[in-house]
């Protein structure tokens, strides 16, 4: 079993952002990526058990559109150790819902990185916040890419339908302002909701690991480790290259320096947040 320094000793650890699928699949009309190589559940759980890690969660790619086979056959062949976040249609039934979560899907995903104003959603509308309510009456919370500045509109629409929230990637302020974006100051001031919480992965979309450890910092002085979870971003589509499952392990160690706060981040948070513990 290979060993990081960021994993700390003893107790179960989750990797919270996670991608699987592969060439043969069906992709969503107006996909901006296509995978160029595989990346199955059987290479991911393999991972997982070299670096000692529990449990993962995968998250929808957003080039497979609405299709949530693939994803929801990895979370059943995987009999409990990954749950998954999943992209639908606001319009879906309830009951459409409650058949992912007994198959272990724990949210859905809003992908609205890059997208143009014009093809953003109006999260306020009367379908989205009845899906945000159903999701919240599930215990489900919402998982939001975008990014910073625009998460300032977002996220305050999401949060008031009483669900829970689960911001991407340091929730991706905008490059040149850094922590002063509007949005990161957004999602630094609602931790006191209680409901959001904000994942740290993937720095080299935003900035590079130097950046992303400035942006650690502030998130884990308002939050606390009990508000960060994180994500190794594997297969790091569109930025494999010099990749590899350990350093992103690292990368947290150098971002969360004391080890309480990394067991409880790798820890009890992600395990209760992501449904592996009642």
């Amino acid at each position: 079993m290979a060993h990081s320094q960021a994993q700390p000793a003893g107790g179960a650890t989750v990797d919270t952002h996670a991608h699987v699928f592969t060439t043969a699949l069906r992709l969503a009309p107006g996909h901006r990526h296509a995978p160029q190589y595989d990346a199955t559940p059987g290479q991911y759980l393999a991972l997982l058990d070299a670096h000692g890690i529990a449990h993962g969660v995968l998250t929808a790619p957003s080039f497979l559109g609405t299709d949530n086979t693939h994803l929801l056959d990895a979370l059943t062949a995987a009999r409990g150790r990954l749950r998954g976040t999943v992209i639908v249609d606001p319009s879906i039934a309830r009951q459409a819902l409650e058949d992912y979560a007994s198959r272990g899907a724990i949210g859905i995903r809003l992908n609205l990185y890059r997208r143009a104003d014009g093809d953003v959603p109006d999260l306020s509308s009367a379908q989205y916040r009845t899906l945000f309510t159903r999701c919240a009456e599930l215990g489900w919370h919402v998982e939001i890419y975008g990014e910073g500045p625009r998460l300032a509109r977002w996220l305050p629409q999401i949060l008031e339908t009483g669900v829970s929230v689960v911001v991407d990637h340091f929730g991706s302020p905008d490059p040149e302002l850094g922590t002063a974006c509007a949005g990161f100051r957004y999602v630094l001031s609602a931790f006191d909701s209680g409901r959001l919480w904000v994942k740290l992965s993937a720095p080299y979309r935003v900035g590079g690991p130097e950046r992303a450890r400035i942006y650690a910092a502030a998130l884990l002085g308002a939050g606390g480790s009990r508000r960060l979870v994180w994500g190794s971003d594997w297969p790091w589509t569109q930025n494999e290259a010099g990749r590899s499952y350990a350093q992103c392990l690292d990368w947290l160690a150098d971002w969360v320096p004391d080890a309480a706060q990394r067991r409880e981040i790798l820890g009890a948070t992600a395990l209760s947040l992501f449904k592996f513990i009642g």
